[in-house]
């Protein structure tokens, strides 16, 4: 029988297994949708097709990161050698992905300077369709990636100067599956301004237009590529955002009452779930379960570690 007074380090995302499970569908989806596109352009001569295939296995490969990472994260969450979990393994996978986003916005870039200073002729129908078609497998893929908030967590607490306390929390971001929703959105992106740019381009003839558009896509793709690989980076350096107000909530529940809080590290541990140290000094000790329960209104607050020293 397990000893009550143990604790496990198990600070996954709250849709963890939910979240891998779409993103193994998402990928099969792509990589159906990449062998076909693949096969009928060889089989019927379209270079719009086979092209079109070979960028959806870019991504189908940059979800494998997410998914990969999801699993690995889930078979080592009891592994003691990782001190605080796994919970940051989705972050490590996130800003993995965000590099693959800033090379794929690299490339779409330097694609359409190329075309811009010299035009290829498009064969608008095909092209078209083709856009509409990967259009559609996004906008699924999309559906399926999306992050759903509504599931509700359970709380349970451990004994000693350790408290796990898990509810509905804020903060919850899962960076992994941002980065998988993040590519499925480039896919898309890419698909919509291709559309607008072929049907601007095949009825008044602007080729030039085709170019210009991957030109914006490749910014915006950046752009998300930016924010991923700082907010995933961030985590992994234990930064806190502007605007994280634990720490603040913390010394409030503490120094409320009168003790002084001489050291206070807070850091997340995984998606929802923060670690908090806190070192305070006070005229009047009181177990480390006391002040556990000061800060029990705190949300996400998964694993806190109490030091009391008499003043």
């Amino acid at each position: 029988m397990m000893d009550p007074k143990r604790h496990d380090h198990v600070f996954l995302g709250e849709g963890h297994t939910r979240n891998e499970r779409r993103t193994w569908l998402v990928i099969a989806l792509t990589a159906v949708m990449m062998v076909a596109e693949i096969a009928a352009g060889t089989i019927f001569g379209s270079m719009a097709l086979v092209a079109d295939g070979w960028h959806m296995s870019t991504h189908a490969a940059a979800m494998l990161i997410t998914a990969l990472a999801y699993r690995y994260a889930r078979r080592n969450a009891h592994n003691p050698r990782f001190t605080f979990g796994t919970g940051k393994m989705g972050d490590l996978a996130g800003f993995a992905s965000a590099i693959v986003l800033g090379l794929v916005a690299l490339l779409i870039g330097w694609e359409s300077f190329q075309r811009l200073a010299a035009p290829v002729p498009i064969d608008f129908t095909e092209a078209i369709a083709v856009a509409v078609l990967g259009l559609a497998v996004n906008l699924v893929s999309a559906w399926l990636l999306r992050e759903d908030h509504h599931h509700h967590g359970h709380g349970h607490d451990h004994g000693h100067d350790h408290h796990h306390h898990e509810e509905p929390r804020a903060g919850a971001r899962d960076n992994n599956l941002r980065a998988a929703y993040l590519h499925v959105l480039t896919d898309a992106l890419t698909s919509v301004l291709a559309i607008v740019a072929l049907l601007a381009g095949s009825l008044y003839g602007w080729l030039w237009l085709d170019p210009a558009v991957g030109v914006v896509g490749a910014l915006i793709i950046a752009h998300w590529s930016i924010g991923l690989v700082k907010d995933a980076g961030g985590v992994l350096l234990d930064y806190l955002p502007k605007g994280e107000d634990r720490p603040a909530k913390i010394r409030e529940a503490i120094e409320g009452t009168g003790d002084e809080i001489t050291d206070l590290h807070v850091w997340r541990l995984g998606p929802g779930h923060y670690g908090a140290i806190v070192a305070l000094v006070t005229a009047d000790p009181q177990p480390p379960a006391h002040y556990r329960e000061k800060l029990a209104h705190i949300p996400g607050l998964s694993h806190v570690t109490v030091e009391v020293a008499n003043a």
